[in-house]
């Protein structure tokens, strides 16, 4: 008895279990996905590259005479020059008081010589028009006139030596401390400024980007400091040469710096814009797929997931335009086709 029950019990659950792989071959497998609708907009490819900015005006002052120190007084301030200090063109930063050199070069003497010849030289003329003097003595009286306005010129110059003045609108940004009245002598470094309204970059770039890469394309920096700003540049210069050690060449890129955010020295990243779509259709790279047959997206159809295969145009490092493919307003799955196949089913989530 005990026999036959058990080759019962056997052939029932063998029923039950082939019941039940009925219903697992019928049942459909439904995969949960995100999609996007695909759109059109505006898209940049870049090459990028990272340098220091340097700034476009930079002059390091020094003593052209000898003299005792004295540094002047910032109009804007009502205290003496300073690091950091905001300083207009021909603005005077320091003095080099120097009695001897004044005195020798006698500019009041000067001046007074020239007044003289100058009236001398008008009153020859006047005389010569009226046959009153020779030719020979009109050129006399033309050439000591030039001679005092030369002797003058050199006077002045020589007394401009005792001022240190901004070569141009800048900031100090080294000034050296002397003792007032201490005596500085010749070549002593007086002060150094720049001008980083505008900023320049010298750019080494890969070979192969040489033909991508041209004058008065923009430029867009940024620097980690500064990340919620980017400033704007250009490409100024571009050589035609590749360095047979580097495999690289040279770009200039001049940058904008009107709040001067950016300080000369500061590390940053140029992302140069070398093509640009202003409507395409543009979706992102991760949705993107390499199979044997070329680049491949999925697309949901009627509750499917349907495999299309791209071809692709200008990228950057997160989108790609799409030339063909697919077509606008088609919804382009982002989350969930890594497993998918061409007529999967498909649920979309969001």
């Amino acid at each position: 008895m005990k026999p036959f029950c058990i080759i019962s019990s056997f052939f029932f659950l063998l029923y039950l279990g082939c019941g039940n792989s009925d219903v697992d071959i019928d049942a459909e497998i439904v995969v949960p996905v995100s999609v996007e609708e695909i759109g059109k907009k505006a898209i940049k490819q870049f090459v990028n590259t990272t340098g220091t900015v340097r700034a476009m005006q930079e002059a390091t002052l020094k003593a052209e005479t000898e003299g005792f120190y004295r540094l002047n007084t910032n109009a804007t301030t009502g205290k003496p020059f300073a690091l950091g200090d905001f300083v207009k063109k021909d603005a005077v930063i320091i003095f080099l008081d120097n009695p001897e050199l004044e005195n020798n070069t006698k500019i009041e003497s000067q001046k007074l010589a020239l007044d003289i010849s100058s009236r001398e030289y008008e009153k020859q003329q006047s005389l010569y028009d009226k046959g009153g003097v020779t030719l020979r003595e009109l050129k006399d009286a033309e050439r000591s006139y030039f001679d005092a306005r030369y002797s003058f010129e050199n006077a002045k110059i020589q007394l401009a030596k005792l001022q240190v003045q901004a070569p141009f609108d800048g900031i100090i940004v080294d000034l050296p401390y002397y003792t007032p009245g201490v005596k500085v002598e010749l070549s002593s470094t007086m002060v150094q400024m720049m001008s980083y309204k505008r900023l320049y970059l010298e750019a080494s770039l890969p070979a192969n980007e040489l033909g991508k890469v041209k004058v008065s394309q923009p430029v867009e920096i940024t620097n980690y400091t500064l990340p919620e700003d980017t400033l704007a540049g250009a490409v100024t210069q571009v050589s035609p040469a590749i360095d047979a050690t580097t495999r690289s060449f040279k770009a200039a890129i001049e940058v904008d710096n009107p709040e001067l955010l950016l300080r000369p020295g500061m590390f940053v990243k140029a992302d140069i814009v070398v093509a640009v779509r202003d409507s395409a259709l543009v979706i992102s790279k991760d949705v993107i797929q390499s199979r044997q047959r070329g680049k491949t997206v999925y697309v949901v159809e009627r509750g499917a997931a349907q495999e299309r295969v791209i071809t692709t145009g200008i990228e950057n490092p997160a989108y790609v335009e799409v030339v063909d493919g697919v077509k606008e307003n088609e919804r382009l799955i982002v989350k969930g086709f890594e497993t998918l196949r061409n007529n999967s089913k498909v649920k979309v989530i969001r």
